[in-house]
């Protein structure tokens, strides 16, 4: 009976995996389109080109796509590592230690990550404002780790399945709080720790609300997600609608890639086990 299911099955799967991957074909041909205009009536373009690419980096004070890319790149590693730092330092406290409160912050954590970030971005934006730090990567980079403390949710339901035994093994042989955080739980807790360290760095590569919110007409401050918004209006949507694409690829390469690569941790950590020191 099971076979029976197999063939419709396998249809439904490709069916839907060329619809997820045809929006990634379109914007790789559109990227390499040498016709301008933001729609066509055709799929592959009649000639290709490298000049959308070399715009973006050209040296354009209008666009300066390079100067976007290293500010992404600089917000996003500091955020990342800030974030990933602070969560699961927050969710191994919360997931191993006992102290007074901990239940009630629990509770208000909680209840504090049901509300939409956004909700808060005008408070945000006057308290930056009365620091002095608006239009600046370190304001967007406070912006980004600030709820590091509230979301450690996820990586505390990971460390709550790895056995106290093995915590308790360990202090029985000497160890410390902070060895046994070191060279038994983080060993194997490599799966959370990549996808807090992922989360981290593609939020700040991608969010555009408080980015734009926060540097406001700072154009040398831009990210990446504010300055190809900024390329595509009523006067320039048709000349730059196929460097808009370029630039949209370009993002996108260094998140691929960083997935690519950090996926292998998620069964290591699984499978390596720990080492007591």
């Amino acid at each position: 009976m099971i076979k029976k299911f197999n063939l419709p099955l396998n249809l439904v799967l490709w069916l839907l995996a060329l619809l997820w991957l045809f929006p990634i074909f379109w914007l790789i041909l559109t990227a390499f389109r040498a016709e301008p205009g933001q729609f066509v009536s055709y799929i592959f373009p009649k000639s290709y080109t490298w000049d959308n690419f070399k715009y973006l980096f050209a040296d354009n004070p209008d666009f300066p796509f390079a100067k976007w890319l290293g500010n992404t790149f600089i917000v996003a590693t500091a955020s990342c590592l800030l974030n990933t730092f602070i969560t699961v330092s927050m969710a191994y406290v919360m997931s191993r230690l006992r102290f007074k409160m901990k239940n009630n912050y629990l509770k208000i954590a909680l209840v504090l990550n049901m509300f939409p970030a956004f909700m808060s971005m005008i408070a945000v934006y006057y308290i930056l404002q009365a620091i002095n730090m608006t239009q600046t990567l370190t304001g967007l980079v406070f912006i980004y780790t600030s709820t590091a403390a509230l979301t450690f949710y996820i990586a505390k339901g990971f460390f709550d399945t790895i056995p106290l035994s093995l915590d308790e093994s360990a202090m029985i042989d000497g160890a410390t709080k902070a060895q046994i955080f070191t060279k038994i739980t983080l060993p194997m807790s490599k799966p959370i720790i990549v996808y807090t360290s992922l989360m981290a760095f593609m939020t700040p590569w991608m969010d555009f609300i408080f980015a734009r919110v926060i540097m406001g007409d700072r154009v040398e401050k831009y990210t990446v997600a504010i300055g190809l918004y900024s390329m595509i209006n009523k006067e320039t949507a048709q000349q730059m609608y196929t460097t808009f694409a370029a630039g949209c690829l370009v993002v996108a390469i260094p998140i691929t890639i960083l997935f690519l690569y950090l996926q292998k941790y998620y069964v290591e950590g699984i499978t390596g086990g720990a080492v007591k020191g």
